[in-house]
């Protein structure tokens, strides 16, 4: 299968509507002609933690979220997308609850990774741990096995809690492939049709690296679950946030990768009115991206520009996103912040609300988005202009939580009436259905002050033109008549 190149929405099962089937009857009902270019369903598994990141299996769908069944009809519909937590899997997975009975005696205890497969006498090496790039303090947790009463550690690189609730898997052992193999065999017979591998940069443990995105091993891996999603007509999408020449390795391997450069850029862009360091960027950048400015996630910062960025700009649009109301996620590894300091992975907030709910400015940002090449997402709360859910982040203690506010159907009816979200919904359509987006692309050379953008395919033409100084975005193209149309977006 193909990708399509048209608007893709990213939402929790539960977001739009509580469930499955709200989420089926939302999208058929207001959104049918909107995400042509399909949905990113986070993960709607039976989960111990993470909201969905950590679960249990994949062969199931949490009850409360619906059934495989009503994946496999919004499927009939909209080319659905859903991950695959390569690096771990809940603690409380049938099999890791396996390994915990009876230890090394567990059919499954070859899926995971306890230290002697890292280390040869099983003893953890702090000056080996000083060199990784940590999510967690210590990337292992120690467990008692109930038949014997002997502990074992095991390797995760994940999780708040100690121990963690997500263990990782190892991508060495023949039982993890044979079991990711099941997986796709379940996706494909619910009509999905595209995997996003999550969390893939961590799936490599080598001795005196990172343990993050260590090559050649990597591909060694990427190249045998390519192999495997092609064999059920899935397409795959890597998630690695890490520093920019990673991403284009594996755009020169010929992965999707996720454009998470253009977040910052066009906020950049925005906020401080000078479009020099964006367009320079869009002239270079590879074409086969998946684009977005939101997630349920934040805007990434560090590793993701580091080269890209001078701090001292970056510690100042940092501050402007905290007065409006972001918080913040940082850097764990002091080998991997920057030398003066500099520590902040992602900014967490509203897209929204980080352009201080400006309806000009927002439109703007999404019309640099959908003009740059790959396959533009649109995340749940961005598209309805949600803002910043303080209250939720004050509820959970989760800072994340402040863009991840469920809306219920009264609240996506209340939605859908204000004005930035039709005019929003009308740049979707045109962005899926003007033809010249598939053919070829140049940046226009303009003052530092405006964003002018192109796209022709043999007799249509648009261009994009936008004012950073009023926000002002127009869209110039060649109408089915042959007639020059501004579109005022």
């Amino acid at each position: 299968m193909a990708v399509k190149n048209q608007v893709q929405l990213i939402t929790y099962p539960d977001s739009l509507g509580g469930n499955l089937r709200n989420l089926h009857d939302v999208m058929f009902k207001y959104f049918s002609d909107t995400f042509k270019g399909g949905v990113h369903i986070l993960p709607p598994f039976p989960s111990s933690g993470d909201r969905g990141f950590a679960p249990l299996t994949y062969l199931k769908i949490e009850p409360n979220l619906g059934t495989w069944k009503d994946i496999s009809d919004i499927g009939e519909r909209f080319d659905v997308l859903l991950d695959l937590m390569v690096n771990h899997i809940s603690r409380q997975s049938e099999y890791f609850q396996d390994f915990l009975k009876k230890g090394r005696q567990s059919e499954f205890a070859d899926l995971f990774i306890t230290l002697e497969k890292i280390w040869d006498d099983g003893k953890p090496n702090q000056e080996d741990i000083d060199k990784m790039f940590l999510r967690r303090k210590k990337p292992y947790s120690t467990f008692e096995i109930e038949d014997t009463d002997e502990k074992e550690t095991v390797w995760t690189t994940f999780g708040k809690a100690n121990p963690s609730e997500q263990i990782d898997l190892d991508i060495n052992s023949d039982k993890v492939k044979q079991l990711f193999i099941e997986f796709f065999k379940n996706f494909k017979e619910h009509n999905v049709k595209i995997v996003r591998l999550d969390a893939v940069g961590y799936i490599v443990k080598k001795l005196g690296t990172s343990c993050f995105f260590v090559e050649p091993e990597i591909y060694q891996f990427l190249n045998w679950i390519r192999e495997t999603a092609n064999s059920f007509d899935i397409e795959l999408l890597p998630e690695v946030h890490s520093h920019h020449s990673i991403q284009y390795k594996l755009a020169d391997h010929g992965f999707w990768i996720y454009d998470f450069i253009l977040p910052y850029r066009i906020l950049s862009t925005i906020i401080n009115k000078t479009s020099g360091d964006l367009l320079q960027y869009l002239r270079t950048r590879p074409h086969k991206q998946f684009t977005m400015l939101d997630c349920h996630d934040g805007i990434p910062v560090k590793p993701d520009m580091d080269d890209l960025i001078d701090t001292r700009d970056a510690q100042e649009l940092v501050d402007v996103c905290v007065e409006r109301g972001a918080n913040l996620s940082l850097i764990l590894s002091d080998e991997h912040k920057d030398p003066d300091g500099f520590d902040v992975h992602q900014i967490r907030c509203s897209y929204y609300s980080v352009l201080n709910s400006d309806n000009d400015a927002y439109l703007a940002a999404r019309a640099i988005q959908f003009f740059t090449p790959g396959i533009p997402q649109v995340y749940y709360v961005g598209l309805l202009a949600g803002e910043n859910d303080h209250q939720r982040v004050n509820e959970t203690g989760e800072g994340r939580e402040i863009n991840r506010h469920n809306f219920t159907l009264n609240e996506i009816e209340q939605s859908l009436k204000k004005d930035v979200v039709q005019r929003l919904m009308r740049l979707i359509k045109f962005r899926n259905e003007y033809e010249a987006f598939n053919g070829k692309f140049v940046v226009i050379d303009s003052v530092e002050y405006e964003v002018r953008l192109r796209w022709q395919l043999r007799d249509k033409k648009c261009e994009l033109f936008v004012d950073l100084n009023t926000n002002e975005t127009i869209i110039e193209y060649i109408d089915e008549n042959g007639k020059v149309t501004k579109y005022f977006v």
